[in-house]
């Protein structure tokens, strides 16, 4: 195999001898690369940013947003990352007297006061400066309330939806990061201040090329090792003959472990850019979601024909992490609090599982047997998420956590309701938060079946589903809050159902 190295503002660095273990983060740091900071060792603050080169179909590339902090050095083997110190310069020789205009603008706007958190802002400020359509919004000053896809959020925009300034700029690109001196305010104002990049930008200039293509990654240190397999066959041996690797799309959950609970597994297998498992078919009568594509590549790809899914985005822990998490991961963790499985079981999701002897498919609510546990076989990967079509006519995610984004939940719920005639003929509600595993709420969704959809019979449902579900007190909420959200929740969707118009879903 090719020696292991990473191309870095334009330099390729190699990485020969690096532990598995060791993150980018510390590696660029180590390298004389110091912009880039750790706050959280979380994935939380995103003072750790830094851009990747990632591909944008076939012939292009975009420059991705992700974290440091979390992901190994090594899998990063033949792709090119852009750190904050050198992004006015890159590709070319890094100098650091030349300013780009992300941070022009932040130094001009005093969006930087202690300066710890400005790198990790910068890189993601500037993922979202060369967003393929960004673009002027007609008519819109940049003030609250101005144009229809302004929140009324104060102008902050932080809410479910996309807040996107007079230039554009999506400041949800920006909900991994975290100030704590000079406020957002400055921040936004950088950020709506930008133009469209020149058409002379080199690092514009790059996103017409491919990215760079997936390398057949192994590096073994001290015991550790880190392996990219090329195919499917390639991985199941693997399994077969390793059955307790650890296999990673981005590493959002085992960075968190690697950093915080000093996690060392003997094997990693990087299944993230396996073709097999990055596949998004739109059938007649399904969704196929592959199980490795990032939830920003799914919610790009999706383009709003799964409404469900389009409120759960963005709740969705933060573009940084969605820039590198999969449905995939988030499923085979089992955590009773990943966010993915509420709003999938409302969807009636099924979960496709490939090994060397085949594939097999479970529905969702048949896939968690116990705490972190499903009945994913040794040698068994989840290869995607399958979704039935047509979809419920209406639908909704929510979502309760002690910050309104970026944060673990207390309670997830994900509901989904036909109505026929006024009737409820259909409804499927998934729940996360409130038991070992995530669960659907079926005494609550039996109570409502073949039922008029009136506030009495949602009042009456929505005491039951207070009931469900074993939820117990911890640092996030305690056991009667959690109910209580329950309840209000169902109660929640019934108001929003009778207010908003019903929307048109693929059939």
């Amino acid at each position: 195999m090719d020696s292991i190295a990473v191309t870095v503002n334009g330099r390729k660095r190699g990485c020969d001898g690096v532990s598995p273990h060791v993150r980018l983060l510390d590696w660029l740091r180590a390298e004389g690369l110091t912009g880039a900071k750790e706050g959280c060792a979380e994935g939380e603050c995103g003072a750790c940013a830094v851009l990747v080169a990632r591909p944008d179909g076939p012939d292009r590339s975009r420059w991705t947003s992700v974290n440091a902090c979390l992901p190994s050095a090594v899998a990063f083997d033949g792709q090119e990352i852009i750190t904050a110190e050198c992004l006015g310069t890159a590709p070319g020789p890094c100098t650091e007297q030349d300013l780009h205009p992300v941070q022009r603008e932040m130094v001009d706007r005093g969006g930087s006061q202690c300066g710890y958190c400005t790198p990790g802002f910068v890189c993601a400020m500037a993922a979202e400066y060369y967003r393929p359509g960004r673009s002027a919004v007609p008519g819109d000053t940049g003030q609250p309330g101005t144009a229809e896809n302004r929140t009324a959020d104060g102008g902050a925009g932080l809410d479910a939806g996309h807040a996107c300034g007079p230039n554009g700029f999506d400041l949800h690109a920006l909900s991994g990061n975290l100030c704590r001196c000079t406020g957002y305010r400055p921040i936004r104002d950088a950020a709506y201040a930008l133009e469209a990049p020149a058409d002379t930008d080199p690092l514009l200039q790059r996103q017409d090329a491919p990215a760079p293509p997936a390398r057949h990654t192994r590096a073994s240190v001290d015991g550790a090792e880190f392996v990219r397999p090329q195919t499917m066959e390639e991985l199941f041996d693997r399994l077969a003959r390793d059955p307790e690797a650890v296999l990673v799309t981005g590493a959002t959950d085992l960075g968190v472990d690697v950093n915080l609970k000093h996690a060392r597994p003997r094997l990693v297998l990087a299944v993230d850019q396996l073709d097999h498992l990055r596949a998004l078919t739109l059938g007649a009568d399904a969704v196929e979601i592959g199980a490795a594509l990032t939830l920003t590549e799914v919610e790009d790809r999706l383009a709003g024909r799964v409404p469900l899914l389009d409120q759960f985005f963005p709740q969705f822990a933060s573009r940084l992490i969605r820039n590198a998490a999969s449905f995939g991961g988030n499923l085979a963790t089992g955590s009773p609090i990943g966010d993915a499985a509420p709003a999938l079981l409302a969807l009636n999701a099924a979960v496709i599982l490939a090994s060397a002897d085949g594939e097999r498919e479970v529905p969702l609510d048949e896939f968690f047997t116990g705490y972190r546990q499903s009945v994913r076989k040794p040698g068994e990967v989840l290869r995607s998420v399958r979704i039935p079509l047509p979809l419920a006519e209406q639908t909704a995610f929510h979502k309760i956590s002690k910050r309104r984004f970026d944060d673990i939940s207390s309670v997830a719920v994900g509901v989904a309701i036909q109505l026929d005639g006024g009737t409820v003929s259909a409804v499927r509600i998934g729940l996360g938060g409130v038991a070992a595993t995530p669960i659907r709420a079926r005494a609550t969704e039996d109570a409502l079946t073949g039922q008029p959809w009136t506030h009495e019979v949602a009042a009456a449902a929505a005491a039951i589903m207070a009931t469900e579900g074993t939820p117990i007190d911890d640092l996030r909420a305690s056991a009667r809050y959690r109910s209580a959200m329950l309840e209000q929740l169902l109660l929640k969707f019934y108001a929003q159902t009778q207010s908003d118009s019903a929307v048109e879903v693929p059939r």
